[in-house]
This record gives structure tokens, C-alpha cells and sequence, in this order.
């Protein structure tokens, strides 16, 4: 099979009897895409219209909402015409560019819930120094930081992809990721493991920082009943989505480095699914609903355009 570069196709994986149920399915995903699309746009205009939410909280949680939408967009429309032409198949190109949307979107939701829970930990620890710490310059480089950092490691973990020659052309998937372009390899691919080991780590151990930051809160709000009230209403849905992200991670990751055939075929799709289904759904959801903020300008939004 001639490389990657020269536009040669892929197959994914059908869903499980994709003939019988493909509309079901197609109706299925549109629904959600839509709703995903629905949710995320509407908190993200709400934010942007709303100056009172004009915060560092509720930019980064528009940050949120803008990496949800450019991640789904990655998956669902080309799965809907997938399921509505009955054709599972992507060059090469858009398989690359599929994996890096899907991965730099993952590892942008995890960077903004970092940068969430350190602003949450200067609120809540730090509060008479809070203005000063999260002014417009730092929260524009965090922002920066939170695109510009996934952008430059999924760019080299596609070139490391792209170098190899593949021996295989299917993917056991029903959408494109880095490692299952890597498998298709019949070359060495330590350096690809190497570089996607360091990365993996990276990101984990980002996690492991977020959670023990977290944690902090915890303990320092003990004692205050006011802090325990700030902590519960703005932390918490950090703290869920991250649970959510994470478990969604671990588990496609798991499956993919050590994932067997004799997996049940659901199981396997809902594995691979999870992460750009759950998170980009509940989102908007769980900050919408806590963030009494959050809830009270939507909520005069939405009364506002039924008067309209």
C-alpha cells in the first residue's frame, strides 16, 4: 500500500447492524449533535452578551463551551453522512485531521479545567489578591496557552504518524485517533510510543493536579461556611466534568492500547463514543444548572425571547 501522503483510504468500523438500524442511529446522532450544538452555543452567547458574567470564571467556562463544539464537529457530521450513504470509509488526510481535531480537543477540555481549578484556587484561597492574578493579560495567556500547547503536541504526534508506511487499512473505530492510524503500521513505532507515553503522562498527571488542588479547597474551606457555600456552587461542576472527562479518557486509552476483539461490539462503541458524547453534552448542563450566575441569565434570556 503506497504512504499516507498519497491520499490512500481507510475503513472504520460499522456500528453494530448498521443496515437494519442506520436511521435510528443517523436520528439518534442528530439529535445529539444538535443538541450538543444547542446547549454549548446558547451558554456561550449568554456569556458573551451577559456583562455581568464577563469574569474569568464564565470566559473560561466559554472556553469550555467553544472546545466542545470544535471537537463533536470533528465526529458527527462525518458520521451522519457515514450512516445516511451507508460508507464507512476517509482518506488518509481527513483521517489525520480527524485524529488531531479529536485529540487536541481532548487535551484542551483537560487544559481549561486546569486553568478553571486555578482560578477557583485564587478565588477562593487568594481572594484579596484574585483581581490582580486574574487580570485581562493572564487570563488572555491562559487562554493562549490552553489552544496553543494541544495544537503544537498533536502537530508532532501527527508528523510521527504520518512518517510511517501502513500495512493495513482498517480502523477499528468508528472515527480516526492517533494510535489506531499508528497500528496500521507494520514499522517501528517506539518512537510514536515513546512520544504518545510522554504526552499521556503529561495530561494525567495534569489531572492528578487538578484533583489535589481540589482537594486544598476542601480542607481550607472547612472552617468557613461561606467558602463551603462558594466551593459547592462553583466548584463542583469542575470537579464533575473533570470525573466525567477523565473516566471517558481512561477508558478509550485502556481500550486502545489493551483492548481485545472479544469485546462485546456495544460495549466497544460506547468505550470509543464516550468522550465526545458525554462531556460536550453535560457541560452545559451541569454549569448551566449550578452556577446560580449561569442560571439566572439564561433563564431572563430565554424569558426575553418568548416575549419577543
Amino acid at each position: 500500500m503506497d504512504n499516507m501522503t498519497h491520499f490512500t483510504t481507510f475503513t472504520l468500523m460499522e456500528p453494530h447492524n448498521a443496515k437494519s438500524y442506520r436511521y435510528i442511529y443517523f436520528t439518534c446522532f442528530l439529535f445529539l449533535y444538535v443538541m450538543i450544538l444547542f446547549l454549548n452555543i446558547w451558554l456561550s452567547v449568554v456569556i458573551v452578551l451577559e456583562k455581568a458574567l464577563h469574569e474569568p470564571m464564565y470566559i473560561f467556562l466559554c472556553n469550555l463551551c467553544v472546545n466542545d463544539i470544535y471537537g463533536t464537529t470533528a465526529f458527527y457530521p462525518k458520521f451522519l453522512h457515514d450512516l445516511i450513504f451507508n460508507s464507512y470509509v476517509i482518506p488518509s488526510y481527513m483521517c489525520a485531521f480527524q485524529a488531531f481535531v479529536v485529540y487536541t480537543y481532548v487535551m484542551c477540555e483537560y487544559s481549561t479545567l486546569a486553568v478553571m481549578a486555578y482560578d477557583r484556587h485564587v478565588a477562593i484561597c487568594q481572594p484579596l489578591d484574585y483581581h490582580s492574578k486574574m487580570n485581562k493579560y493572564s487570563c488572555s495567556i491562559l487562554l493562549s496557552l490552553c489552544w496553543v500547547i494541544p495544537f503544537l503536541i498533536m502537530f508532532i504526534a501527527v508528523f510521527l504518524s504520518n512518517r510511517l508506511e501502513p500495512c493495513r487499512n482498517h480502523i477499528e473505530k468508528l472515527f480516526c485517533d492517533n494510535w489506531s492510524i499508528v497500528k496500521l503500521s507494520c514499522e517501528s513505532t517506539v518512537i510514536n510510543n515513546i512520544y504518545g507515553f510522554i504526552f499521556i503522562s503529561l495530561y494525567f498527571s495534569l489531572v492528578i493536579v487538578i484533583m489535589m488542588s481540589y482537594i486544598k479547597l476542601i480542607i481550607a474551606c472547612k472552617a468557613s461556611l461561606e467558602c463551603r457555600r462558594k466551593f459547592w456552587q462553583t466548584c463542583v461542576p469542575h470537579v464533575i466534568s473533570l470525573i466525567n472527562l477523565t473516566v471517558a479518557i481512561l477508558f478509550d486509552t485502556i481500550y486502545n492500547r489493551y483492548g481485545s476483539s472479544d469485546f462485546p461490539v456495544n460495549l466497544r462503541m460506547f468505550l470509543s463514543l464516550e468522550m465526545i458524547v458525554v462531556p460536550p453534552l453535560f457541560n452545559p448542563v451541569i454549569y448551566g444548572i449550578k452556577l446560580s450566575e449561569v442560571r439566572k441569565r439564561v433563564l431572563k434570556l430565554c424569558k426575553n425571547c418568548t416575549k419577543d
